[in-house]
């Protein structure tokens, strides 16, 4: 645990600087990557390289030349927003006089478990870092080569400004996370980003507290007063934009008057080579790929039975021009993200206008939906006296 202890001591000392200090270190680091593109690449060939690229997850392993220049982008946005520390959240005077404060302070150690995703080694980084805090990256063994240049040029760009490179720990085996879920006392937090099998075993495995995030079984319902080519639109953005992301449509819903616009509806789809699967075994599966499901409803309520009964709390949206079906959905539905006539591809922190995430959450406790800096922080009670006692 020697190398958790020191991560634990850097989130101390991270604490310490400046909102200036922290933006001056990833404005750097957004230059060092844009700087050092051709060795990231290379790395992150090697791990493509042994990968299927039928596979699912390829895209998501996948890094470009735009692909980096947009992490740099993303670095420099994370540094221009206000810093989430020290904001004083509730201030109040008691009777006896004791002055009492409560500010948004660094959780500490953060620790994050993704899957092929290398780009999540920079927006963690970055997110943690600008919140004050330490993190413990574990990515998968797909993305190994990837994530260790990404981790190597962080820690080049931290010691350049006398800053411990353990501040960003990164761990690479399968008994290195099992040590991690039981940090008790070393790490404040964990987050696992992937799929429903990494999460359920984290949560199952985990001494540490969770946040859950990622799983995604997004529906888009077309309500009987839905306008067509708005409904064509959002449900070909939700399912085509990226269909590798947590937030791409899963599941059509449509309202039995409307069946017969559904081939209409799906023509745009199927010439992005989308395929329908048939059958109640497809109802709550995350596809991750070109394929998705239909369900045809016979009323709003029907539509809401079937959200509640198969989605993951994630993102759900309607397309509808009758106001009271999109008040209903939206008030009832339960999930992180909710929409009415857009498609929830804008479940997003960037799209949010809240910089990069760190993940979607789709739990209740401390964060739901995006979580940017203010969900990465926690806070604690400054009580001011002038000698009072208890009676």
């Amino acid at each position: 645990m020697k190398d958790f202890i020191a991560t634990k001591a850097a989130a101390r000392s991270l604490a310490r600087l400046s909102d200036g200090e922290r933006n001056a270190v990833l404005l750097d680091l957004a230059d060092a990557t844009e700087a050092q593109i051709p060795a990231l690449l290379e790395a992150n060939a090697a791990d493509l390289a042994r990968m299927d690229k039928a596979d699912p997850r390829y895209d998501r392993l996948l890094l470009t030349e735009a692909r980096l220049k947009d992490i740099a982008a993303d670095l420099r946005k994370v540094a221009s927003l206000p810093s989430p520390l020290g904001r004083v959240l509730k201030h109040s005077v008691l009777p006896n006089g004791l002055d009492l404060t409560r500010i948004s302070v660094p959780f500490g150690v953060i620790g994050i478990i993704f899957e092929a995703r290398p780009n999540v080694c920079f927006d963690c980084f970055a997110l943690c870092f600008k919140a004050g805090s330490a993190c413990i990256l574990k990515g998968g063994s797909d993305a190994q080569d990837s994530c260790t240049a990404i981790a190597g040029l962080i820690h080049q760009v931290l010691q350049r400004h006398g800053l411990p490179g353990e501040s960003a720990l990164l761990l690479t085996s399968r008994e290195d996370t099992d040590r991690l879920l039981k940090a008790h006392g070393l790490v404040d937090l964990i987050i696992p980003r992937g799929g429903s099998r990494l999460i359920s075993y984290v949560r199952e495995n985990s001494q540490v507290p969770v946040i859950e995030t990622g799983a995604g079984v997004v529906h888009c319902y077309v309500d009987k007063a839905a306008d067509m080519e708005k409904a064509r639109a959002i449900v070909l953005n939700a399912k085509t934009r990226r269909v590798s992301v947590c937030n791409a449509l899963d599941c059509l819903i449509i309202h039995r008057d409307r069946l017969a616009d559904l081939p209409a509806l799906m023509a745009p789809l199927k010439e992005k080579g989308v395929t329908v699967e048939e059958g109640e075994e497809a109802y709550g599966t995350e596809f991750l790929s070109l394929r998705m499901s239909v369900k045809v409803v016979d009323s709003l309520d029907e539509a809401l039975e079937h959200i509640a009964r198969f989605g993951s709390g994630h993102s759900e949206s309607i397309v509808t021009e009758d106001p009271e079906a999109a008040a209903r959905f939206l008030a009832e539905v339960d999930a992180a993200c909710v929409y009415h006539n857009a498609p929830t591809s804008f479940t997003d922190g960037g799209q949010f206008g809240m910089g990069a995430e760190i993940g979607i959450s789709t739990q209740k406790l401390h964060a739901r939906g995006p979580m940017a800096l203010e969900e990465i922080t926690t806070y604690k009670w400054l009580i001011r006296g002038n000698g009072q006692t208890r009676q």
